[in-house]
């Protein structure tokens, strides 16, 4: 199934690329790459067709998918985003508490005659926005691909209809770009989990009648522009997957990722041995400061540094799930609005 999947997703031109079985986030790197940490643009694995860098990994050509999901039959898909010229509102339905009504809808005061009882979820702060400016809630649109998540989340998939125009990936809980509290955006940048792929949470499974995604509703686009969610030149687009692909030098803005981010994220992970006393909030918050900057820069997915660092956290303060997502939301909010190149350090 996650073969056909792939190949189904590949003939609408959207690159994809293989998930870890059974779970959300990219395969791994291979044993070199892991040993190296080297950047996608040097990685010799690319070129060569062997799916490291997660969505960087991401192509069309249909035998290099044949070629991947024959020998790993169990690898789910991801297609990228950006790639595909695709916007996916990521409506989540997280138990966790609700913010200020000042931080519901960034850049929008909301009246203290407005009655929130009952508000508790993306679906509910992106259905205020909707009625805000008198439309439909994207959430019950039916002429595009939804794809409803195992968390009780739904992906809202759309086609950008203006592809000069690029767009950032956010999270809802960011207080500097974010289109609504517990509403995610997945474009440039990052990649969102093919519908009917399985993990061990459960499947991601389509709802309604449309298989393909519709163009992005103006009103939305115009939202995602004030809300600062429109990239700055435009990134440079990668190369069709039909092609051959070319080797890329290296250059002052790659970054090593894994040798940035590994020893803090390590750190994080050591206070599991030290309940109290390790400086555990500073160093979560310096790891997803940094993790921000890289995002901002181009270099890091948004939406799988916060796995990881979401990941490290649970590792060593299991008991405080909620507060570990603040920390992370507003370092890497935070780290966002000062891009980091490490590779620029002296």
């Amino acid at each position: 199934m996650p073969h056909a999947v792939a190949r189904w997703c590949a003939r609408q031109g959207w690159p994809v690329h293989p998930l870890a079985p059974r779970r959300k986030t990219p395969t791994g790197n291979c044993t070199a790459c892991k040993r190296h940490h080297h950047a996608p643009a040097d990685c010799a694995c690319l070129p060569a067709g062997r799916p490291c860098h997660g969505f960087h990994a991401a192509t069309t050509d249909l035998a290099r998918l044949d070629a991947w999901w024959s020998a790993e039959p169990s690898w789910g898909v991801g297609v990228a985003c950006g790639g595909a010229d695709l916007i996916v509102i990521d409506i989540d339905a997280h138990s966790t508490l609700v913010p200020d009504r000042n931080r519901l809808l960034p850049g929008i005061s909301i009246h203290e005659s407005v009655n929130l009882q009952g508000l508790a979820s993306g679906f509910d702060t992106l259905a205020l926005l909707a009625a805000l400016r008198g439309q439909p809630h994207p959430a019950h649109d039916d002429t595009t691909l939804r794809v409803r998540t195992p968390s009780g989340g739904l992906h809202v998939w759309y086609r950008n209809p203006h592809p000069a125009t690029r767009f950032r990936c956010s999270t809802g809980s960011s207080p500097k770009v974010a289109l609504a509290w517990q509403v995610d955006i997945r474009a440039d940048g990052g990649y969102i989990v093919a519908p009917t792929t399985r993990t061990t949470s459960g499947t991601y499974v389509r709802e309604g009648p449309t298989r393909v995604p519709a163009a992005l509703p103006e009103w939305l686009g115009k939202e995602l522009v004030r809300t600062g969610h429109v990239i700055h030149p435009p990134p440079a687009r990668p190369a069709a997957a039909t092609r051959a692909p070319r080797k890329r030098t290296r250059t002052r803005t790659t970054v090593t990722l894994h040798r940035v981010l590994d020893p803090l994220l390590l750190d994080v992970t050591a206070c599991a041995s030290t309940p109290e006393g390790a400086a555990f909030t500073e160093k979560l918050n310096k790891a997803a400061y940094t993790a921000g900057g890289l995002t901002a820069s181009g270099h890091v997915d948004l939406h799988a540094v916060r796995l990881l660092l979401l990941e490290a956290a649970q590792t060593a303060r299991p008991w405080q799930s909620s507060r570990n997502e603040r920390i992370i939301d507003d370092a890497l909010a935070a780290g966002s609005a000062r891009p980091f190149h490490p590779e620029g350090r002296s």
